[in-house]
């Protein structure tokens, strides 16, 4: 479990994009967080459980979207 003081968030919490990184992979778009959640480029998630986090990008502000 984590070692770090404070502890980091779990991957359970709200914030648990907040931990500390633990590798990091820019080339392939990813990164494995101190909770065990792995954190890819376009903001999606996987939990340790295997939870999917759907992306969640804020839109661009004054960007409108229409449905088709």
């Amino acid at each position: 479990m984590c070692q770090h003081q404070p502890p980091c968030p779990t991957a359970d919490s709200a914030d648990r994009e907040a931990a500390r990184l633990t590798a990091h992979h820019p080339e392939q778009g990813w990164s494995l967080l101190c909770n065990g959640v792995l954190l890819f480029e376009d903001t999606g998630e996987l939990l340790p459980d295997g939870q999917i986090i759907a992306p969640h990008r804020p839109l661009q502000a004054g960007r409108v979207v229409r449905a088709a």
